[in-house]
């Protein structure tokens, strides 16, 4: 998981608490029906530090989730 020096709190995209960023460069898949740790992922377009095209995705628990939206 690699986790930026610079990320926003709460979520950008869902104003949430989230529980790790990780940053994607190339092809992804999401499917998060029986997943144990994660209820929702949120995705941000980024620019990387040498100016490429990354996403990020803003990991949030099922507590968070309920909690927060």
């Amino acid at each position: 998981m690699n986790v930026p020096r610079d990320a926003s709190e709460p979520c950008p995209t869902c104003g949430t608490e989230y529980d790790s960023v990780s940053l994607h460069d190339a092809g992804l898949m999401v499917n998060l029906l029986d997943n144990e740790r994660y209820r929702r992922v949120c995705f941000d377009p980024v620019a990387g530090d040498d100016g490429e095209p990354l996403v990020a995705f803003y990991h949030h628990t099922h507590e968070q989730v309920d909690a927060g939206g």
